[in-house]
């Protein structure tokens, strides 16, 4: 065999160990996957802010109390909106109803309202907020589908 035909044979093998980590690295980074608090994520705007809406459990449970933790920005600046005030409501087409005020948080520009689901099925989901008392309130929707209640361990009703 040539030094030439030898030459070629090791550069086939390093591209073919090159693609080959290539795919290895690709397909351990695809199996991570995202986090679950990323798959909860809901992004919305409204004309002058931008939310951020991760809720603790998705899908909810029917009586299971559930909190929304909402970032919200100024939609042009991205800055925070510190003490702003809203909050997070829903209704079911048979007219239950679920609401509660944002109460600040820790984290800048971080709201949280907790929502108690009455029954299972589709409720309709929403949230207005304002900067201040001189600003109007801007409101987001969305459809929320709720999980039937979760069955109580026997001994523990």
């Amino acid at each position: 065999m040539s030094t030439e035909a030898t030459g070629r044979t090791r550069a086939r093998v390093r591209l073919v160990g090159a693609v080959a980590t290539m795919f290895v690295g690709c397909a351990l980074a695809a199996s991570c996957g995202r986090s679950e608090a990323k798959q909860r994520e809901m992004h919305y705007i409204t004309k002058t802010y931008s939310f951020t809406i991760v809720p603790s459990e998705a899908p909810p449970h029917a009586r299971a109390d559930v909190t929304y933790k909402v970032f919200i920005r100024d939609r042009d600046t991205r800055e925070p909106i510190q003490n702003g005030e809203g909050q997070i409501y829903s209704n079911n087409r048979e007219g239950a109803r679920t609401w509660d005020g944002f109460t600040y948080g820790p984290e800048v520009g971080t709201y949280y309202g907790k929502l108690n689901y009455v029954t299972s099925g589709l409720w309709a989901v929403g949230l207005r907020f304002r900067r201040d008392s001189l600003h109007p309130l801007e409101k987001i929707e969305w459809m929320q589908d709720v999980l039937n209640e979760r069955q109580s361990a026997p001994g523990h009703e």
